[in-house]
């Protein structure tokens, strides 16, 4: 009787299971979450709100974890427009053209992220919708179809899909692309009955697959993951001449800083450009005054070169990113975006790449850095008395890293005493001092006393650990900074000591009869850095830069570039961040952890 009740149990459980999981197709999908993610990267790559997903995932709003998963739901917002699907076991790239009766190249140009080498369990790809997939080709060829007497209109209506033919192509090979019968072709094109043969050029109506599909639809040999991704690789393609547009705010009601900031920058690029053309590469630049925040940037959206770009360097305004970078994505057209990093669209648009790091991954990149910096740490944070609003995540973060790691931390006021500080200390561990605060002003309250702190205790491993604003102070604290072994983190950083930096400062004087302004970074050299590295890699690799841009091996004058794509449809964040330490030899490091 017992065996029977386990019986019953486990089919009960069986059938609860395979309900759930019919639930969970239809309400939501699974999202592991990756190094760096945040709630608000997570609900932008998707085109959702937070909310949506803390209504799934009860606890979101306060931790996420690496490696585990949410539940993001279905019917919200964008995704009733689009569909996405996360990777099963047993499942491959032609079941999910079955699926979802699109075909392979369709989800290939959704997801140029995906390869043969990722596409994995656990992975989640946009599927695109019908219309999405046909849109751009239908509009192209309205009349061309309007004007061909051999469709009847009747066609028209239940094509999802219209094929232009090209060279050897056969109605065998089509049919078997987009997972439907010969018959179900052919009757949807009546012209290809009879002797007649298909034409190269020709456009084919597609329809939709018939509810019960023919055996014929079922190719004898299934494709594996490799060949599809080998059939639908967009062809190499080399730049003869690269083409590159600059729109930044130079003039016209642009505040007097603003200005001068854009116009070193681009001063800095037209050195670059300038140094490449020496070594043979063909440039034609294209610049653009994109005006106030308030201007629209139509008129040179609608100039007739724009679509003939390669690659865009732009906008400083947050409100001019979407429709330059919609304009970008609808052009395929790679859009550089070197100032902000607090917009959303490189999560959903494959044509954008940004230069400054989103908070979340650029946090991630710190911690994981400094746990190897200082892996037998006793951490102490100074907490200030006005904290900087945007390192109270950053603390936040870095207490639950070392918590995580089991790494000692401890706090204290900012006006502590020498004697609380000597209380904290650990003989057998590097004692790291943080503060909460980036400020100069906690920075004059904490250095005399951490500074007699290491004279009356120099045995003591003792180091003062900051941030990328402290490159500002460094002439006003140079003295403490080498007394006290401090560490700051950057994705930028140039001494100007360094070679480069010597060469670069000389020739910018020499061409615009100036020095770059005192600010981090120098505009100047952030245009140079950008300019070249983007453009040499066109010139390099041409359109297969992206595969191959890790290979560049540039040496920055003052940017570290690391991209990496943030999912598999949308495009690259920088997450190069380094460490610069100033030792108690009086020598400045850079220390690059790639």
């Amino acid at each position: 009787m017992k065996k029977i009740n386990r019986i019953i149990c486990s089919l009960l459980l069986a059938g609860a299971c395979s309900y759930g999981a019919a639930q969970e197709n239809q309400s939501y999908f699974l999202h592991t979450i990756e190094k760096g993610q945040s709630l608000y990267s997570i609900a932008s790559m998707y085109g959702i709100n937070q909310s949506d997903i803390i209504k799934l995932n009860p606890g979101s709003d306060e931790k996420i974890y690496i490696g585990r998963t949410l539940r993001i739901p279905r019917g919200v917002a964008n995704t009733e427009k689009e569909t996405f699907h996360t990777i099963e076991a047993g499942e491959t790239l032609y079941r999910l053209t079955v699926k979802y009766n699109v075909s392979a190249k369709a989800i290939c140009d959704a997801n140029p992220g995906l390869s043969a080498e990722n596409f994995r369990i656990g992975q989640v790809i946009r599927i695109p919708s019908s219309t999405e997939a046909v849109a751009t080709t239908e509009a192209s060829n309205n009349k061309s179809v309007a004007n061909n007497s051999n469709i009847p209109a009747p066609v028209q209506s239940r094509c999802r899909d219209m094929h232009k033919v090209k060279r050897k192509e056969t109605v065998f090979s089509i049919s078997r692309e987009y997972g439907i019968s010969e018959a179900e072709l052919i009757a949807a094109n009546p012209e290809l009955k009879g002797e007649n043969k298909i034409k190269k050029g020709s456009f084919l109506c597609i329809p939709y697959p018939s509810a019960q599909p023919q055996p014929s639809t079922q190719p004898q040999d299934i494709p594996t993951d490799s060949e599809l991704f080998r059939e639908n690789k967009k062809k190499a393609e080399r730049f003869s001449t690269i083409k590159a547009a600059i729109i930044l705010p130079f003039l016209d009601g642009v505040p007097k800083g603003e200005s001068a900031r854009m116009v070193e920058y681009y001063e800095g690029f037209l050195m670059a450009v300038d140094s490449l053309k020496r070594t043979g590469t063909s440039i034609d630049l294209y610049t653009y005054n994109s005006g106030p925040e308030t201007a629209s940037l139509n008129g040179i959206l609608g100039k007739s070169e724009m679509k003939d770009m390669d690659i865009i360097f732009g906008p400083l305004y947050q409100q001019h990113i979407k429709p330059l970078s919609d304009f970008a994505k609808k052009n395929d057209i790679r859009l550089v975006i070197p100032f902000t990093s607090k917009d959303n669209t490189v999560f959903r648009n494959p044509s954008v790449y940004q230069i400054n790091t989103p908070q979340s991954y650029l946090y991630s990149e710190v911690y994981d850095h400094f746990v190897r910096q200082f892996p037998n740490a006793n951490v102490i944070f100074i907490e200030a008395s006005q904290e900087t609003k945007d390192k109270v995540e950053f603390i936040k973060g870095l207490k639950d890293e070392l918590r995580n790691r089991s790494i000692p931390m401890k706090s204290l006021k900012e006006d502590a005493t020498v004697e609380s500080l000597k209380a904290v200390l650990s003989a057998d561990r590097e004692n790291i001092f943080i503060p909460t605060s980036d400020s100069n002003l906690t920075l004059i309250k904490i250095l005399p006393q951490l500074t007699l702190l290491v004279r009356d205790q120099p045995e003591s491993r003792v180091h003062l650990f900051g941030y990328p604003k402290w490159q500002t102070y460094t002439k006003d604290h140079i003295e403490a900074f080498f007394e006290l072994d401090t560490y700051f983190y950057s994705s930028f950083y140039t001494n100007n000591l360094l070679p480069a930096a010597i060469n670069f400062t000389k020739n910018y004087r020499r061409w615009y009869g100036k020095d770059m302004d005192e600010r981090y970074p120098k505009y100047g050299m952030l245009g140079f850095d950008t300019g070249y590295f983007f453009l040499k890699g066109l010139s390099r690799y041409g359109s297969e830069f992206e595969k191959n841009m890790q290979g560049l091996n540039l040496t920055p004058i003052q940017t570290g570039f690391k991209f990496q794509r943030v999912n598999n449809w949308g495009g690259f964040i920088n997450k190069k961040v380094f460490f610069v330490r100033f030792t108690k030899n009086y020598e400045l490091v850079k220390l690059d952890f790639d």
